[in-house]
């Protein structure tokens, strides 16, 4: 697996990856849109590459499982290719990489560096020697174990997330911080009920000067190299956390995606799903927010109308206005409402005055006329 497949860039709130910068915490909160579909569908090909741990650890990888890996490669490829945050890799490259690695002679060759002892293999990882047989003891592990990881992510972070989003008051710097000691203990364990074995994924920090995507000066970045996929997302997740950025669950479609500061955010900045306009979950969300408060009994211009219409009662029943002339004020009120809900330039311009009592009176009349 190339540098930059299991490695991140952190600078400031920032992460680079895959040749992308984004706001920290921007893939790990990608993983939780994954469709448990998805996740099932990878469950077989990484069960076909896990056989090929237990080759690893007794030394002699059994060269007929070698189609099935090939198979089991191709589908992972096929299955992740446009699942973000995986469709930020070119496809090709890891087709590239299931060529050669997943070969009769790679395999060949990983059997005679398994004989190897443990000062020798590290002396060839130094040295590129073998190199392929390296990547290989590497790789499948995190293949083989990929669908069972996400798994595992996806039911721990959504249920973090999940808190975050029914809880506005913690979202916050302090806040996440508090609800991050009540979802991962600092005494981690390795048994599955307790959601802090993710905290025991390796990993190695490096500090390097380096030059990020759509930028021309040398920035000191913390890379961060993982030895899992879920490792790495998670790191990102809880690297955006300690910068204020957390996920939050779309009023619109229902996905979730990444806020980086306090304000409640409820919208996404996707297409939402079958809007005929073609328009963003913002921008359905702003109108579905202003309907609501143009539905609200104390909006501006529903307030002028019940204002109205209770005049218009306590006339009628002080006997200063005839049921008939009442009956018309009230529909033209009503209507004239209405057509301030719909027309913000009317509600802006004429509608109050057309709505006072002597106005609505003097139409009515001339109505009642005709």
């Amino acid at each position: 697996m190339a540098h930059n497949v299991l490695s991140l860039d952190f600078w400031q709130d920032t992460v680079t990856y895959a040749g992308s910068v984004m706001p920290t915490g921007t893939i790990g909160c990608e993983i939780l849109n994954i469709p448990d579909e998805t996740i099932a569908r990878l469950d077989a090909p990484c069960m076909v590459l896990s056989l090929l741990l237990t080759g690893i650890d007794a030394k002699n990888v059994d060269m007929q499982l070698l189609p099935k890996a090939q198979e089991a490669g191709k589908a992972i490829i096929h299955i992740l290719h446009d699942v973000p945050p995986f469709s930020r890799f070119e496809r090709k490259q890891f087709e590239d990489f299931l060529i050669q690695a997943f070969s009769e002679e790679a395999f060949a060759d990983l059997n005679t560096y398994l004989q190897f002892p443990m000062g020798q293999q590290t002396v060839c990882n130094i040295t590129g020697e073998h190199h392929l047989s390296a990547l290989l003891i590497r790789a499948i592990p995190v293949l083989g174990h990929l669908s069972y990881s996400l798994r595992q992510y996806k039911v721990t972070l959504t249920a973090f997330a999940e808190f975050l989003q029914k809880n506005a008051e913690v979202r916050t710097p302090t806040g996440y911080a508090a609800t991050f000691g009540q979802f991962f203990k600092e005494n981690a364990t390795l048994e599955e009920s307790n959601p802090s074995w993710m905290a025991l994924t390796n990993a190695t920090v490096q500090y390097v000067p380096a030059i990020r995507p759509g930028n021309d000066e040398v920035q000191l970045v913390k890379r961060m190299h993982f030895v899992s996929f879920v490792g790495m997302f998670r790191a990102d997740l809880f690297e955006g956390l300690c910068v204020g950025h957390a996920p939050r669950k779309c009023a619109v479609c229902g996905r979730w995606f990444l806020t980086t500061d306090a304000r409640h955010t409820k919208y996404c900045s996707g297409y939402a799903p079958n809007d005929k306009h073609g328009r963003t979950c913002r921008q359905v969300g702003n109108l579905r927010g202003r309907e609501q408060r143009e539905l609200a009994a104390d909006h501006p211009i529903k307030r002028i109308y019940t204002t109205r219409f209770n005049t218009i009662t306590q006339y009628l029943g002080r006997g200063t206005l005839d049921e008939q002339t009442a009956a018309v004020m009230k529909k033209l009120a009503k209507r004239k409402m209405e057509r301030a809900i719909r027309e913000p330039s009317y509600a802006q311009g004429s509608y109050a005055a057309e709505m006072e009592q002597a106005a609505l009176l003097a139409e009515a009349k001339a109505n009642l006329k005709q």
